[in-house]
């Protein structure tokens, strides 16, 4: 069953990436670009997404657990730290460069492949120099 609720989950969210359009580089990198023709479109999913999301968490954490899992994992860290910061402000540079970020990535690999592939080696490649070699 947990595989099934994954599945679908997931699947729900891809859906919804591709309805409202969030697999297209272009829409992105026009909701970032705000000297041109700008699209707010993004914003308006970013909106959909954070209701999406509060709702949920009011109405699951009342739960004494997670449906499968023991406990819940909710961050403990609450202070913004240089390792927050610069890595937010990579994924945002790469998420501006390459209109994508890792959900949308592996939405498109069924029909966009080489775009999509070649994003996600370079995610891939990005994400195993900062766990070696960059120690903050």
């Amino acid at each position: 069953m947990k595989l099934i609720l994954l599945f679908l989950s997931g699947s729900l969210f891809g859906f919804g990436l591709t309805l409202s359009g969030m697999l297209d580089p272009s829409k992105v990198q026009a909701f970032l670009n705000i000297t041109q023709k700008w699209d707010p479109s993004l914003a308006f999913v970013m909106i959909g997404g954070i209701l999406t999301t509060s709702t949920g968490y009011y109405f699951i954490l009342k739960r004494s657990s997670p449906l499968y899992d023991a406990n819940f994992h909710i961050p403990v860290i609450k202070h913004i730290d240089k390792k927050l910061i610069i890595g937010s402000v990579l994924f945002g540079i790469g998420w501006g460069l390459g209109g994508l970020c890792p959900g949308p990535a592996v939405a498109i690999l069924g029909y966009s492949f080489f775009p999509a592939i070649i994003f996600m080696i370079a995610m891939l490649i990005g994400l195993f120099i900062g766990k070696r070699f960059i120690n903050f």
